[in-house]
């Protein structure tokens, strides 16, 4: 390794690992595998979790759920299959005459680990069981010979690779954080440290890979945490505000008079959140830059309402107003619903999608780029090249599709952008929000229309069965409607669950034969999918068969009925969507899932299904079990994923940085101050190419 005084900092950083102490060729090649090929690599690279050797104890010294580290011999390894696809580990450790037995279950990797006679060193929180201490899924570090344990320290525990030890891992990284740390140049100035309490760049990175306590190891883990989530919010405000910045848009106010024609339209009484939204989405389209706003409501909350108020103000002023849909069968729902609402009206409507035939689609564009068409309702065939609107007013685009800067490129128009309005009706977590959707405004509807029935949902029991299917059967003959909803479209011989055509043949053979049913999942035609859609709308058909392809967007009030198998198969969020399609008329729903709960996830996920009808709750509790990842995945919206934040435990920090990035912004717009300059290199640096900030300032 050369650190001589001729190497600029940027230099020393950029070393390759193989010039590194403790590392060479060989370990080099085992580095690449974790994508740490530089020296920076190595110092960001940070630890998973820590192991308090100060906690260092002695069996007889062990009290119940304190956590503690345990040094011993292994005595005896337990390997055992406790049923389909579940299995235990015991492992007995022996410490001269005390014993401790740690368990893994459903861990069969974990058997590798362990040779008898090999000293480990276990970590976790003991209990005691009849006379033995255990304990569960501890953290283990196995020991070379001779080699004492590191007490009194706390040590850190890295991600690996095969042929990489943990010792040999911190040996590595400590080596690295204790001679580079310096060269890391600050990116906050020394007056935001100090107000912000957060350690230097240089002893923050020391302080998380070679802790001296844990008042220190949590001091540089908050600096990192901060920095990560004021990164994204900075990065959000920034692109905020260059959009409104470089993008112009039609002024399109509700005047009175506008506003009492639009109502006319509608006639039922508007909830408090929708008379609330409106107002908002007037506000920003009366603004000569371009409304940017996401729309979330819980299932059944009206917004197509608020959509269709902002179309029709978009159509007002002479303007065409786009509607995107995610999937063919939504948007022609969506033309249904619109058909309906507005036969009273003079406003015309289109559908365009990718399964016209090219007569009906040339027809088409024809009349939209003469202007005779005022609302097109189409998927993602709305923004390609041959599609020339008149003059685009409103694009507004469902289910959370993102707009990058080619596409609204193709929607601009003499220069001018339409106004965006993105809609979901997935209650979104407040942290997520804040994050993914940080740079649009936010309107949310949870009230319910005056009307709306209750839905009562239940958890099925196997031996009850027969009479929710009485139940259900009586209910058809009242007149109402149902769903039965299965996972799969074909049987799977690997998973214990239902397919659509199964259910569709054991219903129609027993509980439901004397009733008309139908089938409807994605691999069908969209003409199959729209005459079948038809056919339940009229009631031809009594109960639909289906694969969670009617989870959002299927309005047929007369429904009112639903058997969802295979529960345990569908997200927290998905289920609720799938309630959703009950109840919307005004007769009472009934809801009834069956699972088999094969884990504390699962039954958890489902008791708070049956517990609540509250979308906004159920996200939040599906966010605290989960987590951000399995919900919202940041790579899928093309941001970097996070090093150590973690927006279900650091909600507190994230609320702190977003009022930071805006107090920031507001005193020094597009970070245009001097010694905001490497901060500003750096937010560029990692979130340019994904929010397309390349070209600010």
């Amino acid at each position: 390794m050369n650190t001589s005084a001729d190497k600029s900092p940027v230099e020393q950083l950029l070393t390759p690992v193989q010039y590194l102490k403790g590392v060479g060729p060989q370990r080099a090649e085992l580095l690449e595998r974790l994508g740490l090929r530089r020296a920076v690599d190595l110092l960001f690279f940070f630890p998973r979790g820590y192991q308090d050797m100060s906690e260092l104890r002695e069996v007889q010294q062990l009290e119940e759920n304190v956590p503690v580290s345990v040094c011993g011999v292994v005595e005896e390894i337990d390997e055992r299959n406790t049923g389909p696809g579940r299995s235990m580990l015991g492992v007995l450790i022996r410490q001269e005459t005390q014993f401790l037995r740690s368990l893994w279950f459903n861990q069969p990797h974990m058997r590798q680990k362990f040779t008898v006679g090999q000293r480990v060193l276990l970590s976790g929180k003991p209990r005691l069981n009849g006379l033995r201490w255990e304990m569960t899924h501890p953290r283990v570090e196995v020991l070379a010979a001779g080699e004492d344990p590191p007490s009194g320290r706390i040590l850190p525990t890295y991600a690996l690779t095969e042929g990489l030890t943990q010792p040999a891992m911190r040996r590595i990284v400590g080596g690295i954080a204790e001679l580079y740390s310096d060269f890391v140049e600050e990116v906050f100035p020394a007056s935001f440290l100090a107000e912000k309490n957060l350690l230097p760049i240089g002893e923050a990175l020391r302080q998380i890979h070679a802790p001296v306590g844990n008042n220190q190891l949590e001091l540089a883990r908050r600096r990192f945490i901060y920095q990560e989530l004021f990164f994204m919010q900075l990065a959000l405000r920034m692109r905020r505000h260059k959009l409104q910045l470089e993008q112009r848009s039609s002024s399109l106010p509700a005047t009175a008079k506008i506003d009492a024609r639009i109502r006319r339209l509608f006639p039922f009484e508007l909830t408090g959140d929708q008379q609330q939204a409106i107002a908002e989405i007037s506000r920003d389209m009366q603004c000569e830059h371009p409304m940017n706003r996401l729309l979330q409501g819980d299932v059944g909350s009206g917004k197509t309402v608020v959509a269709e108020y902002a179309m029709l103000l978009a159509v007002a002023h002479q303007h065409q107003a786009a509607l995107m849909a995610p999937t063919e069968l939504l948007a022609r729902q969506h033309v249904r619903t619109l058909s309906r609402d507005l036969r009273e009206s003079r406003v015309r409507i289109a559908l365009l999608t990718g399964s016209l035939s090219a007569a009906e689609r040339r027809t088409t564009l024809e009349q939209i780029a003469a202007g005779e068409i005022d609302l097109i309702i189409g998927t993602h065939a709305i923004v390609q090249a041959d599609v020339q609107f008149q003059r685009l007013g409103l694009v507004i685009i469902d289910e959370q599709h993102r707009f990058g800067v080619n596409q609204r490129a193709a929607l601009r128009q003499a220069g001018l952008d339409p106004h965006y309005l993105v809609m979901t009706a997935t209650p979104i977590p407040r942290t997520i929000s804040m994050t993914l959707f940080g740079d649009l405004d936010v309107s949310t509807l949870k009230q319910t229309p005056p009307g709306r029935q209750a839905v009562h949902t239940y958890l099925g029991e196997e031996g009850q069965r027969a009479k929710w299917w009485e139940f259900f059967r009586k209910k058809l003959r009242e007149g109402r409607q149902g769903y039965v909803i299965a996972p799969l479209v074909d049987d799977s011989a690997d998973l214990e669950v239902q397919s659509v055509e199964s259910a569709y043949e054991n219903l129609a053979n027993g509980e439901l034969e004397a009733f008309r049913l139908g089938v409807l999942h994605g691999r069908q035609s969209t003409e199959e999918k729209e005459a079948i859609m038809l056919a339940f709308n009229s009631g031809e058909i009594q109960v639909l068969v289906a694969t969670s392809v009617v989870e959002v967007g299927i309005d047929v009030p007369n429904a009112t009925l639903m058997t969802i198998e295979g529960g345990q198969r569908f997200g927290l969020a998905q289920l609720h969507q799938l309630r959703g399609r009950v109840s919307r008329g005004s007769h009472p729903g009934y809801v009834c899932v069956y699972a088999t709960a094969n884990s504390d996830e699962a039954q958890q996920r489902l008791q708070a299904f049956v517990r609540t009808t509250d979308g906004f709750e159920l996200a939040e509790s599906d966010f605290q079990m989960r987590g951000p990842g399995d919900l919202f995945s940041l790579k899928q919206h093309g941001l970097p994923p996070f090093r150590i934040a973690d927006l279900t435990r650091d909600s507190e920090v994230l609320d702190e940085a977003r009022t930071d990035a805006r107090q920031m912004l507001d005193a020094s717009p597009n970070l245009e101050a001097e010694e905001l300059q490497l901060l500003k290199q750096r937010v560029l640096l990692r979130y340019g190419g994904a929010m397309e900030l390349g070209d600010v300032g």
